[in-house]
């Protein structure tokens, strides 16, 4: 085990800023809709819904709101198409930033993000024009007062099933995997009867970049926070090394 999550500043968080703004639920409730409309409404038999639905419940999404958002997309037969778009481009100090969005209008989504990177004189890239510089990794964290067990007892059941790190941080447990075997650990540890906190499948960046102009400073930041606003706008990845908590 090791110290601190590899991922604390390679993901721009939307939850902080949507928990406010009641948005992260619109987010999950699309997710809860395309998990159904691929492999059924019954989470025990759709492992990809009952993750979304773990994800649901960690958010503090009410009960009432996934059951109605599962029958919803379960009768939905002709109803809301979502797909998934990716977007990539450089920010300012040549910041390389991935977008995931969720969308039943791709083309309103594309002029969301293009005006997000014109606005913090960021440029929006062609496919592949940044991903090469990152890698998948999956993150799964389960906190030390929802877990009773010992840490080398869930270090056996996430290596067993594929994981590639367990660290162990003050309040929590962060378990690494590659993209791959993401499923496979998620899975034990529910098996395993482990509640999580979060798990997810992250970009991470291969390298950083630092910036210290103030001008590119203050324009990733207007590129994120117009991102944010976006509701179609799932996640957002990027490899700004110095990031200041606040951004």
């Amino acid at each position: 085990m090791s110290g601190h999550s590899k991922f604390a500043n390679i993901k721009h968080k939307k939850e902080a800023n949507d928990a406010a703004k009641g948005k992260v639920f619109t987010i999950i409730g699309r997710e809860i809709a395309v998990a159904v409309k691929e492999g059924g409404p019954d989470p025990n038999n759709n492992f990809k819904l009952a993750q979304v639905v773990a994800k649901a419940k960690a958010a503090n999404m009410p009960n009432a709101t996934i059951e109605r958002g599962i029958q919803k997309a379960a009768g939905d037969v002709d109803g809301v198409s979502y797909q998934h778009n990716t977007y990539e481009g450089y920010g300012p100090g040549g910041v390389a930033i991935i977008v995931e969005a969720l969308t039943d209008n791709a083309n309103r989504t594309a002029s969301d993000v293009r005006a997000a990177f014109s606005k913090g004189n960021g440029n929006l890239g062609t496919p592949g024009s940044v991903s090469f510089m990152f890698e998948d990794k999956g993150e799964i964290m389960i906190s030390k007062e929802d877990y009773d067990g010992t840490a080398d007892d869930l270090m056996m059941i996430v290596l067993d099933a594929g994981a590639e790190d367990i660290e162990e941080e003050d309040e929590d447990f962060v378990i690494t995997t590659g993209a791959d075997e993401f499923d496979a650990v998620d899975k034990a540890i529910a098996d395993a009867g482990i509640k999580t906190v979060s798990a997810e499948v992250a970009k991470v960046p291969q390298n950083y970049v630092d910036v210290s102009d103030e001008a590119a400073v203050k324009g990733l930041n207007i590129i994120l926070s117009k991102l944010d606003e976006s509701d179609d706008v799932q996640n957002v990845y990027h490899n700004w090394g110095n990031q200041p908590e606040e951004a």
